[in-house]
């Protein structure tokens, strides 16, 4: 499993398109800041047969401090960004599982004591 940077993703649209890397970075970067000035605009960004962004609110909670358990720490209410993988998405990454199940091996048996 490699981690895939927006660098990688610039090099391989480049490749395969004929355009400059400054160009498809570019247009990478005017993508990720326009998703970001909607959702932070509270907009869902929905793009079919990939996903939906969309803002949800959190609830306040209460927590703990694992230095010292009997103070409560209140935690305030806020706003995070959630994903919802579209259809084809899904499918694809649902064919994955194999993959990443690692199959047990038993464990191996002691030496014997000849």
């Amino acid at each position: 499993m490699a981690t895939i940077t927006k660098r990688d993703l610039v090099v391989r649209i480049s490749n395969d398109s004929g355009k400059t890397q400054q160009e498809v970075f570019d247009i990478v970067q005017k993508f990720l800041d326009t998703v970001t000035t909607c959702l932070a605009n509270n907009d869902e960004v929905v793009l079919r047969n990939f996903g939906a962004f969309q803002v949800k609110e959190t609830k306040a909670k209460v927590g703990r401090n694992p230095n010292d358990p009997k103070v409560d720490v209140k935690i305030p209410p806020r706003a995070v960004v959630k994903f919802k993988p579209g259809k084809e998405m899904k499918e694809k990454v649902a064919t994955l599982l194999p993959e990443l199940q690692v199959p047990q091996t038993p464990p191996a048996a002691p030496p014997s004591a000849d």
